[in-house]
């Protein structure tokens, strides 16, 4: 089901925070104008307000079809339009919640005691919840980790200046969130005061300075990382971002940056073979997958990663288990015929070596 338009073709009036969002006459006149006011009020970000007009919309949407308006809905009908979006069940209970929070608010200004959204979310039989899991968390093989490595340092085509910088910015993304297991957001962020070219060692601040960590680049990563730096500097790019999005400097949409991985993991040759996208976050998890071979204590990789409670880390040891005890063992002990078999790694959950 694919998510409304924003936009209207017939121009709407600038929603007003004290036009709006006063009476319930106001909500049953125009829910998305009123909506757009009460939204204003709630301080969210930009990327996160818009998912929720979206999601308002698409509600709407389902409201009109059925006859139905934000004071006739009843339990049954907001049951229905949960169930019927297809997307996995955490996307369906923020859906839930929205619709919940929103009604809380009218039913506040109707003085009315039912909010029909809260009895769905309390329901553990309800029918929104047949919906898929997230997908088990994902890992990299051997074969595709040491394919991946190989790539990066492939040597670069002819290309232009312009395409050469980008071409090197990749791979160093690459390397960053396998060799590193930074997301996304930190990539976009990271500045190149939290790097120096030769160091393994990564900064990644925060708004909140007890969340300020550093992590650990594998050789590779730090390699590819320094090749980037200079190829960086060479082209004289403006602004203090490590990963621009622009020769102006400006940084890279997350959009940019899954196609530039794409593309990568489809020329280094292991997309085609993989059932599940080996998105950033399957890099991140390979780089934590690759510290518990090694033997890095669990308390280490959670740090390393962010992790701001130690059971993340365990969660992700046991994932990581289940997911070792599918694989082939003789890919696992010999991913590539020009390297050593890897050590067998411990399974009693405990580390000895720290780093």
């Amino acid at each position: 089901m694919s998510p409304p338009h924003l936009t209207d073709p017939s121009p709407r009036p600038a929603p007003s925070s004290d036009l709006f969002d006063q009476q319930r006459e106001d909500w049953r006149r125009d829910p998305q104008i009123a909506f757009d006011a009460w939204l204003a009020k709630q301080h969210f970000r930009r990327s996160s307000a818009t998912v929720y007009q979206a999601q308002w919309g698409l509600f709407l949407d389902w409201l009109g079809i059925r006859q139905k308006s934000l004071v006739t809905v009843d339990t049954l009908t907001i049951a229905e339009f949960v169930a019927s979006l297809e997307v996995k069940k955490p996307q369906r209970l923020r859906y839930l919640r929205l619709i919940e929070r929103v009604l809380d608010h009218v039913r506040e200004i109707e003085s009315a005691g039912t909010n029909p959204a809260r009895f769905i979310a309390q329901d553990g039989e309800a029918a929104w919840r047949n919906a898929r899991e997230n997908e088990p968390t994902g890992f990299l093989s051997h074969a595709e980790r040491t394919a991946l490595i190989a790539h990066l340092f492939a040597p670069l085509p002819g290309l232009s200046e312009a395409q050469r910088w980008r071409e090197r910015r990749d791979r160093a993304l690459i390397a960053v969130f396998l060799g590193g297991g930074l997301k996304t957001g930190e990539a976009i962020a990271l500045t190149v005061s939290c790097v120096n070219a030769g160091s393994p060692w990564v900064t990644i601040e925060s708004a909140n300075p007890m969340l300020t960590r550093r992590t650990r680049l594998a050789p590779f990563a730090s390699a590819i990382l320094d090749a980037w730096l200079t190829e960086r500097r060479l082209a004289d790019l403006p602004g203090n971002l490590v990963f621009p999005g622009s020769p102006s400097g400006r940084p890279m949409h997350k959009a940019t940056m899954l196609r530039s991985v794409d593309a990568l993991v489809d020329t280094a040759g292991i997309a085609a073979s993989r059932i599940s996208r080996a998105s950033p976050q399957t890099l991140r998890n390979t780089f934590a997958a690759d510290l518990f071979e090694s033997g890095v204590e669990a308390e280490l990789v959670g740090q390393w990663l962010g992790f701001v409670q130690a059971v993340s880390a365990n969660r992700l040891y046991r994932a990581w288990q289940a997911w070792m005890d599918q694989q082939d063992p003789a890919t696992l002990q010999h991913p590539d015929p020009a390297a050593p078999p890897l050590p067998n790694p411990r399974r009693d959950g405990r580390w000895t070596r720290k780093q």
